[in-house]
């Protein structure tokens, strides 16, 4: 059982959930236009307005800043992106290797950023520790480990059992990773926090302002956000919709609305921690082809997360974060073969979310002058950081400045679009089928990695 299923979040259960502010109140000109009040769209806000304020901004977002996955997230603020290896293969290793130097750098970019705002988001710059629990998973960490340093993340470590027990004792970790780029962050706070200071910055958010289609510019005509509120028309128009651009006109095969899951439990006792340590509050994920991902939030529970039902026929999204039975059951299984002495707490909160996902799994930054239209997007489950650095891409794109951000292999990178239902749900599940597959031959006693696995990543794009 579980006390709370959806209501968003559990990370708005403190709170509440925020009131959406005044919606657009008609038709507008401004200079920019940004549809989506999440990280992507908040950031973007905040650096072009830092950068130039007289710019007349406008950001128009569905139901409240940070509905979508910016308000429903694990907390990882942390330094892996959607795309590394395809980079690498596309446009060269150097390549690869600039873009994760500079997420790197955006870890401690959103940390300052937060502390010189005055956004309390729970922040503890702990690192990113994930874990192997058997041997299949551990040749894949060794091999994780070995490419990290090939892209330049010096400060990664490879751990031994009793190295990773130190940090967090995961029953049955055979070994770990941890690499001091990442931290723990409460992130409705930080969302919360955002759309404060873009507000106080002068940036006009319109919130319960639903986007029917976005529109190019033509010779007759400026780009332009439509919505039953009125039209805004700008000389740029922004989409930063991730998740949910599938719910756009003409954009229902660009992205894959991806679901996560998450469960929260109860506050646990300080005998728990005593045993499982986590005292440096780092992230926590392991090395399963279905992966986990979990913190310990500033109230001492566990928040744990994975996939549930990966996606929904025709690109639907959730209503309100609710999620099946089924998944609840499966993310507490998970839980309780980590953390055995966490079998009797209570799940006090369960959510759901969708993710964007590019047909290579490549996020992605673009600015089309021609049409005035731009985007980001594609994170692929790893926006927390991404998102930051796409703001302050987006900025330098708008504002014409030729910087190391804006060469980047992310920034105009192209890529397919999904096949048509029922193609893209059949591939999907029958991917998420083959990796929960391989993980039971795993956990059963295969000492490398499952040739089902490899088969699912090639089948689906993402090597």
């Amino acid at each position: 059982m579980v006390a709370v299923n959806g209501e968003v979040s559990f990370w708005y259960a403190a709170s509440g959930l925020p009131e959406p502010g005044p919606a657009l109140p008609g038709s507008a000109d401004v200079d920019v236009c940004i549809v989506g009040g999440g990280y992507t769209g908040l950031w973007t806000a905040y650096y072009l307005k830092k950068a130039e304020p007289s710019l007349r901004i406008a950001v128009l977002e569905r139901r409240f800043c940070g509905y979508g996955a910016s308000g429903r997230n694990g907390g990882w603020l942390y330094n892996g992106f959607a795309g590394r290896g395809a980079f690498a293969k596309r446009y060269g290793p150097g390549a690869a290797a600039a873009m994760q130097r500079a997420m790197d750098e955006a870890v401690g970019e959103v940390v300052d950023v937060a502390a010189a705002e005055r956004i309390d988001a729970h922040i503890v710059r702990g690192g990113v520790l994930e874990v192997a629990r058997n041997s299949a998973q551990l040749e894949r960490l060794k091999a994780f480990a070995a490419a990290e340093r090939a892209y330049g993340e010096d400060r990664v470590e490879l751990l031994g059992a009793k190295e990773a027990a130190d940090r967090i004792a995961v029953a049955g970790a055979l070994g770990g990773t941890w690499t001091p780029y990442g931290a723990r962050i409460q992130p409705a706070e930080l969302v919360r926090g955002l759309a404060r200071v873009v507000r106080d910055l002068g940036v006009a958010v319109h919130e319960g302002t639903a986007v029917t289609a976005i529109l190019p510019g033509t010779a007759y005509a400026r780009p332009r956000a439509v919505t039953p509120q009125g039209t805004v028309t700008a000389e740029y128009v922004l989409r930063a919709t991730e998740g949910f651009t599938a719910g756009l006109r003409g954009e229902r095969r660009t992205w894959l609305p991806m679901n996560s899951a998450m469960i929260a439990t109860e506050p646990l006792p300080p005998a728990f921690w005593a045993e499982a340590g986590w005292q440096g509050r780092e992230v926590l994920g392991d090395f399963a082809h279905a992966y986990m991902y979990a913190q310990r939030t500033a109230d001492d529970r566990i928040a744990l997360g994975g996939r549930g039902v990966p996606y929904r026929f025709g690109s639907r999204t959730d209503a309100d974060g609710g999620t099946q039975v089924e998944t609840v059951r499966q993310l507490r299984q998970i839980l309780n073969r980590f953390f055995p002495a966490a079998a009797s707490a209570r799940i006090d909160h369960a959510w759901a979310g969708v993710l964007g996902v590019p047909r290579d799994w490549c996020a992605t930054v673009e600015l089309d002058r021609a049409s005035g239209l731009g985007w980001a997007g594609g994170y692929v489950g790893s926006g927390v950081t991404t998102t930051n650095l796409a703001g302050r891409t987006l900025r330098d794109l708008v504002l014409g400045r030729d910087t190391g951000l804006t060469g980047l292999p992310w920034v105009g990178h192209t890529v397919r679009r999904w096949e048509p239902e029922p193609l893209r749900w059949i591939g999907v599940h029958a991917m998420y089928a083959a990796y929960h597959a391989a993980d039971r031959q795993e956990a059963g006693g295969r000492a490398t990695t499952s040739p089902i696995a490899r088969v699912a990543d090639v089948v689906s794009g993402r090597w």
